[in-house]
């Protein structure tokens, strides 16, 4: 297993041929799981931190901290009946965004981890598979065809959410077919992930240009948001963000193994070619789930896992993880910024996180941009 943790590193970094000796390799890996478990404790230790800030400030006023956790904590005893206005207001306002942002920045997160790996590029995103211009074109269709009318009344918090996750997975299945008609390179699924995002992007301003009323929150959505968010939907985006998330973690082992190449893989008993379709599968449904109900974000599948990698090598045992408690703290960040700089107006949060990713991203790049191949 160290021996092929080694080749990992060597591999994925591009870095020299040349075997690691057997101490040294043996004191780096000490290292990076100390660094791993130090990322863990700090990660979790801000993302309770945020999470605690983000329910006393709002654009809606500040609450002093102790009264809004004491708040919190009886709004939750009483199951959410018979609160007063600040119980309220926590209970049903802030903690379901605030639930709703833990779940979509571990998803992205994880998303990127693995897409990152598949396609062998640590400068990909979730959305390189054409995944949020299909759920983009897809929601705007909605919106301009009038489907979510009064006929539909009942459902009509779904019917977005819902077109958003069939035209991302649309997106992808198309990707899917021209990349491996192409031969099912990491070069292909750029290249056919890329062609199939213009196609989506350009149907998407076809109907942007016919509807002339009341896209306000499309054009939300499609710079995403947390803003619109109920305990409903974000239980949502919670519980099958972080299940999903959770469940490629029991892969770790495989992506290790894929990342030795494809030909060392398949003799090692992996079934490349299917174990690489059904992985992009489970990242498109994902970021699909992500997508569907705040809307597209971007910078976190691309800037945390490539951060995480940096730090910690090429084990996703260690990756995977770190990838969700810091994609969890990015995006409770982002959102409470999003809130409260001009407050009480309220930006989109994909722009946050933009403004937060390219220098972070840029930095990153220059300085290890040199190492990789792709």
């Amino acid at each position: 297993m160290k021996g092929i943790i080694g080749t990992l590193r060597r591999g994925y970094a591009g870095l020299n041929d040349a075997m690691v000796p057997q101490d040294d390799n043996r004191s780096e890996i000490a290292i990076k799981r100390k660094r791993f478990r130090v990322i863990l404790l700090l990660g979790i230790f801000f993302s309770a931190v945020m999470f605690l800030i983000s329910i006393s400030i709002s654009s809606g006023g500040i609450i002093p901290l102790s009264d809004a956790l004491t708040s919190l904590i009886s709004a939750v005893s009483k199951g959410g009946n018979g609160l007063n206005t600040e119980e309220l207001y926590i209970f049903q306002s802030r903690l379901p965004r605030t639930v709703a942002a833990i779940g979509v920045g571990a998803g992205l997160a994880i998303a990127g981890c693995m897409f990152q790996a598949l396609i062998r590029n640590p400068l990909v995103d979730p959305y390189i598979t054409g995944v949020s211009s299909g759920a983009g074109c897809m929601a705007i269709a909605v919106v301009v065809m009038g489907i979510s009318l009064s006929a539909l009344s009942d459902y009509s918090n779904y019917i977005i959410p819902l077109a958003a996750i069939i035209g991302g997975l649309l997106a992808f299945g198309i990707t899917l077919s021209v990349a491996e008609g192409a031969g099912g390179s990491a070069t292909n699924y750029i290249l056919a992930g890329t062609i199939v995002g213009f196609a989506f992007t350009s149907i998407q301003t076809i109907f942007l240009s016919l509807e002339k009323d009341n896209l306000t929150n499309v054009m939300w959505w499609l710079y995403g948001s947390f803003a619109n968010i109920t305990w409903e939907n974000a239980f949502l985006v919670l519980i099958p963000a972080l299940a999903i998330s959770i469940i490629a973690m029991f892969w770790a082992r495989e992506f290790n193994l894929f990342m030795t190449g494809e030909d060392q893989a398949n003799q090692l008993g992996l079934n490349v070619r299917r174990f690489k379709a059904v992985m992009m599968v489970v990242a498109s449904v994902l970021t699909s789930i992500c997508v569907a109900f705040v809307g597209v974000i971007g910078f976190v599948g691309l800037v945390i896992p490539h951060a995480c990698r940096m730090l910690l090598g090429g084990d996703h045992r260690l990756i995977m993880p770190a990838s969700i408690v810091l994609g969890a703290c990015l995006m409770l960040f982002a959102d409470l910024v999003a809130r409260v700089v001009i407050a009480p107006l309220e930006i989109p949060v994909g722009a946050v996180t933009a403004l937060i990713g390219t220098p972070v991203f840029a930095y990153m790049l220059i300085r290890r941009g040199r190492d990789y191949d792709g």
